[in-house]
């Protein structure tokens, strides 16, 4: 496969320097993503490196082929966290064993998750992996780390020997005394070393567990994205991403139990981090009254109006992935207005075939997306400003609705933009410039009132006046004109 477009360039955790990207293969370009752990809703912060991964998606694809691009993102869906929501259902009364709850939860978060990502415009991934479907791999994954003195049992827990592999603590740049020093760490007897991290844990009888070699038990944590990124993607592959808050324990702790299963391969070549997100220049939490979901913002939420999915995408995209990002209100009304001006522009318009150079080499740039925006606004040409826009998932008919008007149902005038409308209002915008002409301007404001009411927003020009529908159109007021 014969690349097309210019040079990729990401930074690279891993080496903390901007790289040139050169895939393993270019026929099969590999990409995982931590995704989330289901057990409730997906708050803004979730939704960052999901809009950010999306755009780098859609970057290798355009430059290597729609076919030769695999793109992975797992479902976290057996966790404490998950089983203490079911068991809270369960002891208020919830119908069910505590494994059917367990499932009913994660299904029912799966569906909101899947929902409030394609709101966003995120397409998706090649595989998304359930963790549950992948313990054989675990086990197996496990295994070997003990047989190869990488890991030991002990109380029925399984653990990694931290200590066994040389290179731990090179992604974040930290020696393994130095994070005992400085982190809050599990202790527990068993352990060899305080570093020492769970593969494998006992599960009594209320929690979910499948049987293994060391007894009844669950997964850690870190062991499930190693597993099913080597089913999915192999030894080696090309990007691992995820939010900053990823890199120490979890993309670490990946890293080594990987290297260690399979030292054939080199795990991930590129680790791309997203920074934080944070809500008017503060941390997004409870505590602040500040912490929201992407339904909260889809739905609108304590008295405000919901914001539309791709408003909020273009907000993220205006900060580059490796800056934190501040989430503000304002942001989202200049978002809105920039994006209804080009859905105008471009509205009952095809796509130009291929993007603008300009935006392309943005994107390249390690993802400047701000840089990609910044180019859309000097397009003039319709078409190419929607091809163009298309590559940051924006402008997308599929996506458009929020922007169209609401008809309110007039038993007088049919509702739409049909003939009949057009013919009724083009005759008063007419019937206004006549009254203009003839200096009755009395008449002309009240023409003009009466369309404002309707939701018809009037343009004028030196020669000529146009229209247009607002937001909410209710043609029963222009009944009596």
């Amino acid at each position: 496969m014969t690349q097309t477009g210019p040079q990729i360039r990401l930074r690279n955790s891993l080496t903390r320097k901007v790289e040139d990207f050169h895939p393993i293969d270019p026929d099969n370009v590999r990409m995982y993503l931590c995704g989330p752990t289901v057990y409730d809703r997906a708050h803004l912060g979730n939704a960052r490196p999901v809009v950010v991964f999306d755009v780098l998606y859609r970057l290798l694809r355009h430059v290597y082929g729609k076919d030769h691009v695999t793109y992975v993102r797992n479902f976290t869906d057996v966790d404490d966290k998950i089983n203490a929501t079911a068991l809270a259902r369960k002891e208020a009364g919830a119908e069910g064993s505590l494994e059917e709850l367990i499932r009913a939860r994660t299904e029912e978060t799966i569906g909101w998750y899947h929902a409030d990502m394609d709101a966003l415009g995120a397409l998706r991934p090649d595989h998304e992996p359930r963790a549950t479907d992948y313990i054989g791999a675990m086990i197996s994954m496990i295994e070997k780390l003990i047989a190869d003195g990488h890991a030991y049992a002990a109380n029925g827990h399984v653990l990694f020997r931290v200590r066994s592999y040389k290179n731990y603590g090179a992604l974040s740049g930290r020696t393994v005394d130095d994070m005992i020093a400085g982190a809050r760490v599990e202790v527990a007897p068993f352990k060899e070393d305080p570093m020492d991290f769970v593969l494998w844990k006992p599960s009594d009888a209320e929690l979910p567990g499948w049987e293994s070699p060391w007894g009844r038990g669950r997964p850690g944590w870190h062991i499930e994205c190693s597993a099913m990124s080597y089913e999915l993607l192999g030894a080696s592959f090309d990007i691992h991403g995820g939010g900053i808050d990823l890199q120490f324990p979890h993309h670490e702790n990946e890293i080594a139990q990987s290297c260690c299963a399979h030292p054939e391969g080199s795990f991930a070549r590129y680790w791309l981090h997203n920074e934080m997100l944070q809500v008017e220049g503060k941390k997004m939490s409870k505590s602040l009254g500040n912490f929201f979901t992407v339904r909260d913002l889809l739905d609108g939420h304590d008295g405000e109006k919901g914001i539309p999915g791709e408003v909020i995408r273009f907000v993220f995209l205006q900060t580059h992935y490796t800056k934190p990002m501040d989430w503000t209100a304002e942001k989202a009304r200049q978002a809105e207005a920039t994006l209804r001006k080009w859905r105008a522009l471009t509205a009952g318009i095809e796509p130009a075939p291929s993007a603008a150079p300009e935006v392309i080499a943005a994107l390249a740039d390690d993802l400047n997306t701000a840089g990609a925006i910044a180019a859309l606004h000097q397009i003039d040409d319709p078409a190419v400003l929607k091809g163009s826009a298309a590559m940051l998932g924006l402008l997308e008919d599929a996506m458009g609705d929020w922007a169209k008007p609401r008809f309110v149902k007039s038993d007088e005038l049919y509702v739409g933009t049909n003939e009949m409308s057009a013919r009724r209002i083009d005759e008063l915008v007419l019937r206004r410039a006549q009254a203009k002409a003839d200096r009755d301007f009395k008449r002309a404001d009240e023409i003009r009132d009466s369309l404002s009411r309707a939701g018809i927003i009037l343009k004028d020009s030196k020669d000529k006046t146009e229209w247009e529908f607002g937001l909410e159109v209710d043609l029963s007021k222009l009944e009596g004109l």
